[in-house]
């Protein structure tokens, strides 16, 4: 059976969870030659999708070429990139992103999990199929013979989650237990989730708990009288009752307390002061 978890987990850890596995790193950083399952490894001759008779060196500069964003259009030179390195294109640095372009010289764009779909899929389909078939073969053998976990650094294993980058390693894992996804019943899925209106990707904040101490609610009590009639960060409230707490943690203790959350029936504002300290207006 193949396993698919985190990179980053210790080897105590993962020894733990799979005692009898073989562990095996399948991303950019491999020693092996499992490196080739990365979506960096530049096989070369990779069909871009929707762009007749083009092609790239790798899948994730297929991935990367074909992102626009809010001041940067598709950036062609993605699609050369055979270093592994310097693929990327950040959000930081080229503003928001609008999709991902249906084609080089498309004129419609394919949202997150559209490009995911569409562009992503069929791009590493296409390595699994025409250029690490030997890999796939030893895997599936050796996964018949004992527990085989893929390493990598995202473990999302579900396309339409849009909330984490998707498992590479889930696709090899996919592939290799010929239950590949497809686009046509993913787009069921899409369908469905629109039909019912119910969002399972949907993000629903946690509520914090008001675990505070009597000895924290008494301090609360005395913040309060500090901050009713002026503004303070929490750098000049732990200096006004020589406090000998952080400020963040000090910020912490009055997002738990419903009494600085109700104060003059207001919900209290946490706002950055120029200082960078938190500031408690009402």
């Amino acid at each position: 059976m193949i396993h698919i978890d985190n990179i980053r987990k210790s080897e105590k850890t993962l020894k733990k969870l799979y005692p009898k596995a073989k562990y095996v790193d399948v991303t950019s950083k491999a020693r092996t030659s499992l490196v080739k399952l990365s979506p960096f490894y530049p096989h070369g001759d990779i069909p871009i999708p929707f762009s007749e008779g083009r092609t790239a060196k790798c899948v994730e500069g297929i991935w990367q070429g074909l992102k626009v964003f809010e001041y940067e259009d598709i950036d062609e030179r993605m699609f050369d990139n055979g270093t592994m390195k310097n693929i990327k294109r950040t959000v930081r640095k080229f503003g928001k992103p609008k999709g991902h372009r249906k084609g080089i010289k498309g004129t419609d764009f394919l949202d997150y999990i559209q490009a995911r779909i569409y562009i992503f899929l069929p791009s590493y389909l296409w390595v699994l199929e025409n250029k690490v078939t030997h890999i796939i073969k030893r895997l599936r053998e050796a996964s018949k013979e004992q527990d085989i976990v893929l390493l990598d650094y995202a473990t999302n294993c579900d396309v339409l989650d849009p909330r984490k980058p998707l498992s590479h390693a889930y696709l090899v894992k996919s592939y290799v237990e010929n239950n590949f996804p497809i686009a046509s019943e993913l787009e069921k899925k899409i369908e469905k989730i629109k039909r019912t209106g119910k969002n399972p990707y949907e993000f629903i904040p946690k509520k914090s708990k008001n675990n505070l101490s009597e000895e924290d609610e008494k301090l609360i009590m005395k913040i309060i009288e500090l901050i009713e009639n002026r503004p303070l960060s929490s750098k000049e409230i732990i200096n006004e009752l020589n406090l000998t707490i952080k400020p963040r943690q000090l910020t912490r203790m009055l997002k738990k307390s419903e009494k600085i959350q109700t104060l003059r029936k207001k919900p209290f504002v946490f706002r950055k002061s120029q200082a960078i300290q938190l500031s408690f207006t009402l």
